[in-house]
């Protein structure tokens, strides 16, 4: 009995001084991981990239007394252009962004107009040269780095073709008998897109667009060819379709 007694009180004493011993040496600290930094969306940017494009237009020609000389038509054209853009965001919540924003577009969206006088339909070849807009957008986020957004503003647009007008003849090829001087129409525009944050390049994004815009209904003047003697006129309203991407540098904001 005294054996096991004795034994006991060994042991027991042999478990206190390791523990008293363990007790004694240094703890290392844990590793402190920071959190991952939430990408920030306040600051300002450049951009530039490219896209596609189509317009169309629904036109009527008439009198110069004001009377119908035609049915309505559609015409339009397509192609691409380029686009330079700047702008700012405000980040006002966790989720939220607002944002206004400059931009402009020159590119080659062409197509065939045809001009129907009466019973003779004359063709001719009109172009988008150039826009410009300037608006605000609204985003959301539904990751710290990927914003979805609307977006909405005012445009202008410059139609003409490479000479500033564009020509109408009875057939492709023969010599033009009337033409239509360039010109400058305003609208508004709607959109929607998304905006990528490329971790891999700190400030650098990729955005995408979608916009429709509006420029109304106006009326030109179609002189005959070469001169300033008014033949007809022609109501054309116009709407253009746009798909741009581009890549997009931040600056000024947050992390």
């Amino acid at each position: 009995m005294k054996k096991f007694l004795l034994g006991g009180i060994a042991i027991v004493a042999l478990g206190t001084g390791s523990a008293a011993l363990a007790a004694d040496l240094p703890v290392k600290a844990p590793v402190y991981k920071a959190p991952p930094v939430a990408y920030g969306w306040t600051g300002c940017y450049i951009g530039a990239g490219g896209g596609y494009g189509m317009y169309t237009q629904d036109h009527q020609e008439l009198l110069l007394s004001g009377a119908p000389d035609s049915f309505n038509s559609t015409s339009g054209g397509r192609g691409w252009f380029g686009t330079v853009q700047g702008g700012c965001d405000y980040q006002i919540y966790p989720t939220w962004v607002i944002g206004a924003f400059a931009d402009a577009d020159w590119g080659n969206i062409h197509g065939d107009q045809n001009l129907s006088i009466a019973t003779f339909p004359f063709v001719g070849q009109e172009r988008l040269r150039s826009s410009w807009a300037v608006g605000g957008r609204l985003g959301w986020l539904p990751m710290d780095h990927f914003m979805t957004f609307v977006s909405g503003g005012f445009t202008q647009a410059r139609f003409g073709a490479y000479d500033q007008s564009f020509n109408f003849a009875l057939a492709a090829g023969l010599p033009p008998l009337f033409h239509v001087d360039g010109h400058t129409r305003d609208g508004f525009f709607i959109g929607t897109g998304y905006e990528y944050a490329l971790r891999w390049f700190p400030g650098l994004t990729w955005k995408t667009e979608y916009r429709f815009a509006d420029y109304g209904t106006e009326r030109d003047t179609v002189f005959f060819f070469g001169t300033t003697t008014p033949f007809r006129f022609t109501d054309s309203h116009k709407y253009v379709q746009t798909i741009r991407t581009e890549l997009v540098w931040r600056f000024g904001g947050t992390p």
